[in-house]
């Protein structure tokens, strides 16, 4: 299923080179204002350009094609599209036989069958994070709307193991190699209140989607993994005001799956890109044997460069869809 939400509920469609790509969104409330302008911001920090990213450009221009009218939402499902233009499908023809390593080449045969699309990388590749981070641009409009004072954004803390990005991306450019990222997402303005225990907790909800973004590996959640380094006394976060406000925050915003009040704080990490110009080996599967691999094609060096806004996307998506519950009142 390429679907996700309860309330606020996206359903992907297409691949990354279909003729057309995008989403539809369901549950979203008349009244939000949203044009086509609203979208350029995100989807321009999610474009290719700067060093270690793909030449594969598209012009990645949305068009609304139903549930917006005069600039604003009219209850009904909201579907925006994408086209895919620039595409070059016969690259990808040999990766049938010969699966390329730590790519879901293999995976999607052993599912799909010998039809399966491999083009591009189809369903698994990161050009499926356009219409998340369309959906992305919706969420945030009903967010705005109910409750002006959340803000959400993410930024990547270091690439390669590296806070200088820039240098360890030249590093990898030079070495024909690729390297992953870590980025981190802050919430501010989240009211007290929403989520719920277990499986719908907002730490699941997130983990969800976020598992959903090609090549992410990890996610931690406040103090993460260090907590198990921690003591209790190290780790509480002590309330100091009536508001429910506390002097550290290593829930990262969260208790019992439910907003504290506090901000909202997780880290995912991003592995490196599969693709990569070295040589490598693979089996190849029509001559049963080892053979060497050359990859072509255009591939990011660094995927997590533009990864932020889709985090952002990600999150936002499930907020709205806790928002539209009801739950809690959003102030």
């Amino acid at each position: 299923m390429n679907s996700f939400g309860r309330r606020f509920c996206i359903t992907l469609f297409g691949a990354s080179h279909t003729s057309v790509l995008g989403v539809v969104v369901g549950g979203c409330p008349a009244g939000i204002a949203l044009s086509k302008n609203d979208f350029n911001n995100d989807l321009d920090r999610r474009k290719p350009g700067a060093s270690g990213t793909t030449n594969r450009i598209e012009l990645d221009e949305p068009h609304i094609e139903s549930g917006c009218e005069n600039g604003y939402t009219t209850g009904e499902p909201i579907r925006i599209v994408f086209e895919n233009k620039n595409i070059r499908s016969d690259e990808y023809a040999q990766f049938k036989s010969q699966p390329r390593p730590g790519h879901a080449d293999w995976a999607a045969r052993q599912k799909y069958g010998e039809a399966c699309d491999l083009s591009g990388g189809a369903l698994f590749s990161g050009r499926m994070t356009l219409p998340l981070v369309a959906a992305g641009v919706v969420a945030k409009g009903l967010l705005q709307k109910k409750c002006p004072r959340i803000n959400i954004s993410a930024q990547l803390l270091e690439a390669g193991g590296q806070e200088e990005v820039g240098s360890a991306v030249a590093a990898a450019l030079e070495a024909g190699d690729s390297i992953g990222g870590l980025i981190e997402c802050r919430t501010k303005g989240l009211p007290a209140g929403l989520g719920e225990p277990f499986f719908d907790s907002i730490e699941s909800c997130i983990s969800h989607l976020a598992f959903s973004i090609p090549g992410i590996k990890g996610i931690e959640f406040g103090a993460g993994f260090a907590a198990a380094r921690m003591r209790g006394s190290e780790h509480n976060d002590c309330y100091i005001d009536a508001e429910g406000h506390t002097s550290t925050n290593h829930a990262g915003g969260i208790n019992g799956g439910i907003s504290n009040g506090n901000g909202l704080v997780f880290r995912i990490a991003a592995k490196p890109t599969p693709s990569i110009a070295l040589p490598q080996q693979t089996f190849d599967f029509a001559a049963n044997n080892m053979a060497p691999l050359a990859i072509k094609g255009r591939h990011d060096v660094c995927f997590a460069l533009r990864l932020p806004v889709v985090v952002e996307a990600v999150t936002a998506i499930v907020l709205a869809d806790f928002a539209c519950a009801g739950e809690a009142p959003l102030r």
